[in-house]
């Protein structure tokens, strides 16, 4: 059994190189390659910028809009950004034409996102909050907020003097 560990442990790491690798090629812009980690399904559009140190066990960005992402983000599995939608509002037929609008979504530094959350185009979530998993995103969440639901609203806060000590200290995962 320990030899079994052992090579699934090295065949994991090498999923995650390559993963990684294959994503650093798709990205418009990002801080630092050592500690950029991507898992399991892991796809970026051409338009994402990541800050660094960013973990990633399993995003699909959806769409030509942009996505920047802060440093020190961490997501569980099955997250979706989606940065366009079908025209319904100004296009030339119902219920759409063939063109698209773009929203960019904007995460700040040192955000966990939950398993299962999809967000929306448009969306600004501030820094150091938290989605629950299996929440959409539809609204900008505030700073250190705790949020969740469908649509995804702010039921809690963090510490914010804790949160702002450990930031002084430079304690990131």
């Amino acid at each position: 059994m320990p030899l079994l560990n052992k090579i699934f442990g090295v065949v994991k790491h090498i999923a995650q190189v390559l993963i990684t690798r294959f994503n650093l090629k798709r990205l418009a812009s990002y801080k630092s390659v050592p500690h950029i980690k991507a898992f399991s399904k892991t796809i970026f559009n051409l338009n994402t910028h990541l800050g660094r140190n960013c973990h990633f066990n399993g995003i699909v960005v959806e769409g030509g809009g942009k996505l920047i992402i802060g440093d020190n983000f961490h997501s569980g599995n099955n997250v979706r950004v989606i940065t366009q939608n079908h025209n319904f509002d100004t296009g030339t037929r119902l219920p759409y034409d063939s063109t698209y609008t773009f929203k960019d979504v904007i995460i700040g530094d040192n955000v966990w996102v939950g398993t299962g959350v999809t967000i929306l185009g448009g969306v600004t979530i501030g820094e150091g909050a938290i989605i629950q998993a299996g929440s959409v995103v539809v609204h900008d969440i505030p700073i250190c907020a705790i949020a969740g639901g469908h649509p995804a609203k702010a039921f809690s806060y963090r510490d914010k003097e804790h949160y702002e000590e450990l930031k002084r200290l430079k304690k990131y995962g």
